[in-house]
Parts: structure tokens; sequence; C-alpha cells
């Protein structure tokens, strides 16, 4: 999926009134994930904020010039040279974030310790779970992998259909063939890993235009700057208070959409079990593939090089048998171990991991450090 900022948005975006008032008599609620492909996935419905200063009109103005100029500059740079520059700008934030490495180091314990209990993975990666030198370089690559992550939101202008299909290795030709071999109705549906940007480009490679919900960002001069970005490759952009309707309308009209789902941004999503632990993860497509019928597949591109990516999609099984209740709760828990298998593929490259995502893992007192804006 294409993101500005590894989120997700509230349920209003995902859901239709219909959709809503049956999460209400099962007991689910769509939660986040309307924000998939080309969304800075995660605000949702905000309480007005006081006019800006003169002082944060100038702030907002440079920031938004040095991303433009930035981002032109880093098209223009070769691959390699802009990967070894995301490195050195990931161990600057390495050392200088204390508390979201702190957040990282028992997000990644969590999931490299599942791992090594379940022998699956590299085990390069296995090995963390008992050696917390090895741990800690893995929390210092996840920073990398967040400085990579940016630094292919400014590129995005340079990745064509041409530059995507060159660089991108199918792990799962078969499964990718047959859910992108004809445009239709389908919810493809990203995570907060790897290469962001990779599966919405790639997915449009193959089908065209892509439906996804953006939210609106404080500073007018990037969001107009990231909507002309994504717009141009072929993004088909709608605000969160339509989305609901306008991604429901896509499907209905035989169109594909996206969604990055892997987080549960306001507090409504659905239990599941990911990485031997309880987490929530967003019901929106879930609910979306219920209303339509669209089949639901997951997907994940990571890096293995300057300019290189290895990709995965796999559908969601669809339970034969249960209440609409039942089989959404299914659904859901299917999907968070297709997330397991991409993750394994890869921990380090999982930017969820600067986040909330295990509640048994927080300290009572403890706050979000900040998110990956």
């Amino acid at each position: 999926m294409t993101a500005t900022a590894p989120e997700t948005t509230e349920e209003s975006a995902v859901a239709s009134p219909r959709a809503r008032r049956s999460q209400s008599a099962d007991g689910a609620n769509a939660g986040d994930g309307a924000a998939g492909t080309g969304a800075a996935e995660g605000a949702g419905a905000t309480s007005p904020s006081p006019s800006p200063s003169r002082r944060d009109r100038l702030r907002a103005w440079l920031a938004g010039s040095l991303v433009i100029v930035g981002g032109t500059l880093i098209c223009k740079l070769p691959d390699r040279i802009v990967w070894h520059l995301a490195d050195i700008a990931g161990s600057v934030a390495y050392t200088v974030s204390g508390d979201r490495r702190d957040r990282a180091r028992l997000n990644l314990r969590r999931v490299v310790v599942w791992m090594a209990a379940h022998e699956v993975g590299d085990e390069k990666y296995r090995r963390a779970a008992d050696d917390p030198r090895i741990l800690e370089k893995l929390v210092r690559s996840a920073f990398h992998s967040l400085a990579h992550y940016y630094m292919e939101v400014l590129r995005t202008p340079r990745f064509t259909a041409a530059y995507v299909n060159e660089r991108i290795v199918l792990d799962t030709v078969a499964e990718v063939d047959q859910a992108l071999g004809t445009r239709r109705a389908l919810i493809l549906v990203g995570m907060h890993f790897g290469s962001i940007e990779m599966p919405g480009l790639f997915a449009m490679s193959r089908v065209g235009d892509i439906t996804t919900a953006m939210e609106t960002l404080r500073n007018e001069r990037i969001q107009r700057y990231l909507y002309r970005i994504r717009v141009s490759y072929g993004l088909r952009i709608v605000g969160l208070k339509e989305a609901g309707t306008e991604l429901i309308g896509a499907l209905r009209r035989n169109e594909p959409i996206g969604l990055i789902a892997d987080r549960d941004i306001t507090g409504g999503g659905i239990e599941v079990q990911m990485f031997g632990a309880t987490t929530k993860i967003p019901a929106g497509p879930v609910l979306l593939a219920s209303e339509t019928g669209a089949p639901l597949y997951v997907s994940g591109v990571r890096r293995v090089g300057p300019g290189r990516y290895r990709g995965k999609l796999w559908p969601v099984p669809v339970p034969p048998l249960g209440s609409r209740r039942e089989r959404s709760r299914a659904m859901l828990q299917e999907e968070a171990k297709l997330f397991e298998r991409v993750v394994v593929d890869a921990p380090d490259q999982w930017l969820a991991c600067f986040h909330q995502i295990w509640p048994d893992l927080e300290r009572p007192a403890r706050k979000d450090s900040g998110g990956n804006r």
C-alpha cells in the first residue's frame, strides 16, 4: 500500500451505515482500516484547532519546502546512495529516540521469541530471542527501515510501472496472478511493513486505478504535494468523511480498493491472537468483504537491497459455515495469521513495532511516543 504515515483511520471511514448497524448487532466494531494505498492513515475525526500563529505558519511553510525540495533532489539520486543516506538517518534516529527504541525492543522481542518457539523465519532473527546483542541490532535495523520508508515516500514520483516491475521478485506468483489477473472488485490489505508504497504501486501496474482514503494533514503544502504525486500514478483518493460510501461504491462498480489494517488506532478493533498474544486489528476490511462479497487479500513487500524488493500476497480464507459474526471473526484471525507470515520474513521492517501493539507490554502510565510522522 502507499501511505504517508504508518497509521490507520476511524470506523466511519470504512463501514457503510448498514455495516455499522451489523457491527452493533454482532458486537463487532469496524475500527480502523480505510486508509490504505496512498493514505496517511491515522487521523480520523479531530476537534477544531485554533488558528495557527504567524510563527506556526512559517514553520509549516519551511517544513513543506524542505519536503518538496528534498523529494525533488532524492528522486535524482541513485538507489544505492539513497540506501546509505537512509541508514545514516536511521542510526541517528536510533541514538536519539529512547522511548521509541524501548517500545520497538519490547515488540520485536515478542516476535522473535514466537519465531524461535515455532521454528519459523530466518535463524538470524530467531537467535535474537536469546541474545540481547542480536536483538539490539534488530532494533537499530528497524530505525533504518523507518528511514527507508520515508525516503521511498519522497521518491515515489520515480516509481513508474516499469521501475516497480523490474525491481520486485514475487514469492507467490500463482496467488498474484489469480488476484490481479483482471480488473475486478477486490480488497487489497497491506501492512505497516517494508515498502508500504510498493504493493499498491505493483497492483496498479496490473489492474489500473485503486480507490483509497487519505486524511487531511496539518501541513497543507505537504498535503497538496503528496496528493499530486499519488493521483499522478493512478490512485483515486477520497476523504475520510465519504470513504465508507466511496469504498463500497467502488467495490460495487467492480473496482479494487486498498487498505492498511495491521494496527488498531482508535481502540475499536477486534481481538485476535498474533505472535502468541492478544491484540486488536481493524475489522473494516472484513466488514467490507462481507458487505460486498469482494475477495480479501493480504500483501507485503520487503526490501532486500538498494532498489530491490520481494513481495507476497495471499487470499484470506472465507469460512463456509457460521453466523455473520462468527465468519467475520474467523476471517480476522486468518488475516492476523497472514500478517504473521509477512512479518517473519523481516521483523525489523514491521514499522508497527514503534507503536503499541500488545496491551500487556505497555506500562500503565506510558503514552505512545509519537508515531511515524
